[in-house]
């Protein structure tokens, strides 16, 4: 998983952003529902009065309020208020705000509900209490244990509910002085419509930067990594091509990356938001007061069970997934590359079946994990509801007991709901996660992998120029990586420029596997390759690919044009080059022939040309790159007799300075070769021109019989 987040590394400003943007949006959802329940509470219940301290107040009032108020209390309100001598009406100072007003409405919340109450109950007069005081007849200590005792009679009335008588006495002291409650509540809840208003315009616009944002930091990790997958992909010799598979690779190229797309959006989007949002509506919970945080706690502990336990099942299958599907592209590859031979051997059956066989466990590996996760989303909103009923029952008795106000008890169920849905979005990236991380993973071990075959830290670059092209085996040895024994073995020879070296042998012998030593697809495992007497593995691999025109025994085209295909060897090649080039290679009068010429479509792999005009393009294109060294794997296997000795003859006139190594099957391919090298089981069994190979080597005698007539060796070698 940690890879999952590296990958996010080189986008870090980015992803601060929508932390950023993410705050703000979770500070606006949280702030909401604070919105709604003050306007239940002070909109609403009372006519948009928020403060126990009122605004104004007759001076019999606050006569009667510091009467039952401590020194303290009385201090604060007296600092607090001005009298106005004009109306004899006590005002609040206008600098009154924030935490100074919190003290002020603590102040005076308990003296305006024992107030309120002793008028509402008829058992006291506020005016005859405040006349005994004045006249003597009560102290002020004796007022005071009567306040202690009227608090005692109030029980175990909330803070909250306690406000709220507060507010009570301060509407009955403002319709007392003709004040209009209908304009004061009208501007309270205009006042609070617009913030709220504002505060989802502020929320809307960071939702759609955050999505933006993450959208394109998805798309760029993703570009990313395919540019990184590729360029190491491309680097690697075949050892690590045959390590990974290349159904493997491809896999981990496009299903792989599409997946850590995805999940990156939705971490940017969900993951991250939803501690936030879960954190701060739990903080918002517990300031309510309500007295049922032990119901989010339950919540929170059953969410987290259901999520825990079905990600315990899951992980394992989701971890094999990847796997199986690296198989059902292994297998679908197999079936449409091989799809003639199926065909002519008449195996659909038999491939529909082995493609069942790998579609089938795969879809029971999904089938698994989905019947998993999709207990997760009806489970949590069970508990959803369940926490839903809890609040609005254990609420809806608080209420009437007056511990709690409605709008204390919509808040709470919203932040309650926030919760919830905080863990139900952790839920749903929880299902995608842990296959997203297993695709991080598989595409670190293809990024980290670094190739068998790699330049020298102090590698020589030669000079195309100046090079001549003399390539020497030195008593070579290979063993393919895992082997068990050399597939070559003390291998030595010289190939020199304006020579033919041509290598045959019988299939198996590691003809090609000699040829692939020298551009360095495998290294060899003991003596050296040398090009102008330079190791190969002391140049860097680029100067010593520019030396060669490498022709495979399977013709490759790629999609495109003729045109491009031809002058794949570099940007540096002419039209002149390229036409002559395909001249040469006897492909001009097919080529000719198209509508297009040489601006002809090739589809891709050249799948709409033969498989001979396939190999004359290939030959074309090496020699377009004019290379000082030839090496032909086989490339005349799909050319007839007369189109083989064509091109063989103007091989020799026209490129003859260039060393040229030809790995055949067909002696009348090499019977002019300069020497020709017999391998047999990965030994040298004679090297020597045709006539001296036919009186000195059993091998190439046996390979010539079984090719030629008796008349054909003696015309062309004199003795058979």
């Amino acid at each position: 998983m940690r890879h999952l987040f590296g990958y996010l590394r080189p986008h870090w400003r980015t992803v601060c952003i929508i932390l950023v943007l993410l705050v703000a949006q979770a500070y606006g959802e949280l702030a909401l529902p604070a919105y709604t329940s003050k306007i239940v509470d002070v909109g609403l219940q009372s006519s948009g009065i928020e403060h126990a301290a009122p605004e104004q107040v007759s001076e019999q009032s606050m006569q009667e309020l510091k009467l039952l108020m401590t020194e303290e209390e009385r201090s604060a309100v007296e600092s607090s208020y001005t009298l106005s001598d004009s109306d004899g009406i006590y005002y609040r100072n206008g600098d009154i705000r924030g935490e100074t007003l919190e003290q002020l409405d603590a102040s005076m919340e308990l003296p305006e509900a024992l107030l309120y109450q002793m008028a509402q109950s008829g058992k006291a007069d506020p005016e005859q209490l405040l006349t005994a005081y004045q006249t003597g007849k009560l102290d002020e200590e004796t007022i005071l244990q009567m306040r202690e005792q009227a608090v005692a009679a109030m029980g175990d009335m909330s803070d909250t509910m306690l406000h709220q008588v507060a507010v009570q006495y301060v509407q009955q002291e403002y319709t007392a002085l003709g004040l209009n409650l209908n304009r004061i509540q009208n501007q309270y809840l205009w006042k609070s419509g617009a913030k709220m208003l504002l505060m989802t315009l502020v929320i809307v616009l960071a939702a759609v930067l955050i999505g933006l944002l993450a959208a394109r930091t998805a798309a760029a990790v993703s570009r990313d990594l395919r540019g990184a997958v590729f360029r190491q992909v491309v680097s690697y010799s075949s050892k690590e091509v045959n390590q990974f598979s290349t159904a493997s690779l491809i896999t981990r190229s496009t299903n792989d990356i599409q997946q850590i797309q995805m999940v990156t959006v939705m971490m940017l989007r969900m993951v991250l938001f939803a501690p936030v949002m879960g954190i701060g509506s739990i903080i918002k919970v517990i300031s309510t007061h309500t007295g049922l945080g032990w119901i989010i706690v339950v919540a929170v502990a059953a969410t987290m069970g259901v999520v825990f336990g079905l990600m315990g099942m899951a992980m394992p299958k989701f971890k094999k997934m990847q796997t199986l599907v690296d198989n059902v592209n292994r297998v679908s590859r197999e079936i449409l590359t091989g799809i003639m031979p199926i065909r002519a051997f008449s195996r659909e059956k038999h491939e529909e079946e082995r493609f069942d066989v790998a579609n089938t466990e795969l879809k029971r590996t999904q089938l698994f994990t989905n019947r998993v996760m999709t207990f997760m989303m009806p489970t949590m909103m069970l508990i959803m509801y369940c926490v839903m009923g809890a609040i609005v029952w254990f609420g809806a008795r608080n209420i009437d007991n007056g511990i709690m106000q409605v709008g204390d008890m919509t808040a709470f169920l919203s932040y309650t709901m926030q919760v919830i849905m905080s863990f139900m979005m952790i839920s749903i990236i929880s299902i995608m996660l842990p296959r997203a991380g297993v695709a991080a993973d598989r595409i670190y071990e293809v990024i980290t992998t670094e190739p068998s075959i790699h330049d020298a830290e102090d590698a020589v670059v030669l000079d195309q120029e100046t090079a001549r092209g003399v390539v020497e085996f030195h008593d070579v040895s290979f063993r393919f990586p895992g082997g068990e024994h050399n597939a070559l073995e003390h291998i030595s020879f010289k190939a020199e420029p304006g020579k033919t070296t041509a290598i045959i042998g019988s299939t198996g012998c590691g003809k090609s596997t000699l040829l692939n030593l020298i551009p360095r697809f495998y290294d060899v495992t003991e003596g050296a390759v040398t090009v102008d007497g330079v190791d190969i593995r002391t140049m860097t691999q680029s100067s010593l690919r520019s030396l060669l025109g490498y022709v495979p025994q399977k013709g490759i085209l790629f999609s495109g044009d003729i045109e491009s295909n031809l002058k794949f060897g570099g940007d540096t090649i002419t039209d002149e080059e390229m036409v002559r080039a395909a001249q040469i290679a006897q492909a001009a009068e097919f080529i000719d022939e198209k509508v297009d010429r040489y601006h002809s479509v090739i589809a891709q792999g050249g799948s709409n040309v033969s498989g001979g005009q396939k190999q004359r393009l290939s030959i074309a294109r090496a020699i377009a790159k004019k290379p000082k060294i030839f090496l032909f794997d086989d490339s005349f296997s799909a050319l007839d007799y007369k189109t083989d000795t064509l091109l063989r003859r103007e091989l020799k006139e026209n490129v003859g300075d260039a060393t040229v190594l030809i790995v055949a099957q067909r002696i009348s391919t090499i019977l002019h070769a300069d020497q020709i090298i017999v391998l047999n089981e990965g030994r040298i069994d004679g090297i020597g021109t045709h006539e001296q190979l036919l009186q000195s080597c059993a091998t190439y005698q046996e390979i010539a019989h079984s090719q030629l007539s008796a008349k054909e060796l003696g015309m062309e070698g004199g003795q058979a």
